[in-house]
């Protein structure tokens, strides 16, 4: 007989493993099923977050600025490190550690909450039944109530370049260099590819990034993005827009790239490359025949506002459903999901995610582009305000970028903020906030921000917006 549940959560990345305690949290009995296993065959919780993703890129990220910093900006600070050098052994072993102590806080999150853990492959059946594939290739089958389908995504895969151990690998492969590559090409000019590009060029290697597109960062402002782009190729990223990847050669340890730009074909030759052409809903032997869940045409699992699919009571989350695939976005659909199926009324404003690359100076921003409000015809007041005229930028030796924010013409009321600099990630949280709560510029121009800190770019950019900084030059006249 198959043991029930009140609700079955597949997947245990940031979207699942949230659910899930969320869900338990509620009174409700929750069963999550999920299949990873790491590099030393232990069966882990997390996702490809935790595992291949945001954390350990981060720990290299971090790594890596801070060799670039000593060996690049000390000494402007009179701080004298000669001879600055990485151990990428250490490095990696350091994002390990940091990955196992996260996913196995999780698994304690689970013991805590009363989470029912399967390891193993779930698979949604007809019926909301939900059949569960252990590593040791038996079978169990789960009922529940409510199932929620948090299956994530894996790299996507181009034919011109198959990945090849050791020679061309995806995102999760290059997270394991044991040393430096010379010369290192990156497919794809958006997030990961800028992410991972930006560690290995810190740490020495000519980097090039091939981006199809003939714009970088579409889906950012451009005004923020052409600086980025200025910046990071100062750093030293060769970054080729318009480069579609036809084809790769492998000989002697060295992979060859062939492509077309607008010069006509061209090659390179690197001594690893990194395939980063996005990722794609997992869905591999997720569903039966029968379970009725419908796809669209891309992949993705079909979901309404309120993620339910196809079948009343199965919910589907994260990157395997329609919108970004961000693990923060993952999460509060988790928890929003669990709040309805305990009874609760509960919403994900998806207008309010914000993004963040982080590269050095990162890039973040929430809400609509000036270009995409322009497009639909909206009138808009901007404000901008560089780091170069704030105290705290210049203190801390980071005055490269901005923050920019787009009004309504009319209302005042703030439809995007835009922020290149240091600790961007953190500073668009005031964009999220004052969004959420529908504030105009004004409102964050009347409130008191802390000085000196970076945040006050903030503040006198939502000056800016009606003409009014202090600390620059107003091209508009004060009102």
């Amino acid at each position: 007989m198959s043991e029930k549940f009140d609700v079955i959560v597949i997947g245990a990345g940031p979207g699942g493993y949230v659910a899930a305690i969320r869900a338990a949290q509620l009174g409700l009995k929750t069963a999550c099923v999920e299949k990873w296993l790491n590099k030393d065959g232990k069966a882990v919780f997390g996702g490809t977050c935790l595992n291949v993703g945001c954390i350990p890129s981060k720990a290299l990220l971090e790594a890596s600025h801070k060799f670039a910093e000593a060996r690049d900006d000390f000494e402007e600070f009179g701080i004298e490190a000669p001879d600055v050098k990485m151990d990428v052994k250490k490095m990696i072993a350091r994002k390990d550690k940091i990955v196992n102590q996260l996913t196995g806080g999780i698994a304690m999150l689970f013991k805590a909450n009363g989470v029912t853990a399967f390891e193993g492959t779930g698979k949604v059946l007809s019926g909301k039944k939900v059949e569960v594939t252990g590593h040791d290739g038996n079978n169990q089958t789960l009922e529940a109530e409510n199932i929620i389908i948090a299956s994530g995504s894996v790299p996507a895969e181009i034919p011109p370049t198959p990945l090849t151990e050791g020679l061309i690998v995806d995102s999760t492969g290059a997270l394991e260099f044991e040393e430096t590559p010379k010369r290192l090409g990156v497919i794809g000019g958006g997030v990961i590819g800028l992410e991972l590009g930006s560690v290995w060029n810190r740490l020495g290697s000519e980097v090039t990034v091939f981006e199809a597109m003939d714009s970088f960062l579409a889906t950012a402002d451009q005004q923020i993005a052409k600086e980025t782009k200025k910046l990071l190729s100062k750093q030293g990223l060769n970054i080729e827009l318009s480069a579609r990847v036809t084809g790769s050669d492998i000989k002697d340890k060295e992979v060859t790239v062939k492509y077309t730009d607008a010069k006509g074909e061209q090659e390179k030759t690197f001594d690893k490359l990194i395939v980063c052409v996005g990722r794609r809903p997992y869905t591999q032997s997720l569903l039966s025949d029968d379970a009725g869940v419908s796809l669209d045409e891309r992949g993705f699992i079909y979901v309404d506002d309120h993620c339910r699919t196809s079948v009343p009571g199965v919910y589907a989350i994260g990157d395997v459903v329609r919108g970004p695939m961000l693990a923060h976005k993952a999460s509060e659909e988790g928890i929003m999901v669990a709040d309805i199926i305990a009874g609760h009324k509960a919403e994900v404003n998806y207008d309010v995610i914000p993004n963040v690359i982080y590269t050095f100076p990162e890039v973040a921003w929430v809400g609509k582009t000036e270009e995409e409000l322009k497009a639909d015809g909206v009138p808009v007041s901007t404000g901008v305000f560089p780091f170069s005229a704030i105290g705290r930028a210049m203190a801390n030796g980071c005055t490269d970028g901005m923050v920019k924010i787009i009004a309504h013409a009319e209302t005042d009321r703030i439809l995007g903020m835009h922020i290149l600099g240091q600790n961007a990630g953190e500073m668009i949280h005031n964009g999220v906030v004052a969004m959420e709560f529908g504030s105009s510029a004004e409102d964050l121009a009347l409130m008191c921000f802390a000085h000196p800190t970076l945040s006050e770019a903030v503040h006198e950019a939502a000056l800016s917006v009606d003409g009014h900084a202090i600390h620059m030059a107003n091209r508009k006249k004060r009102k």
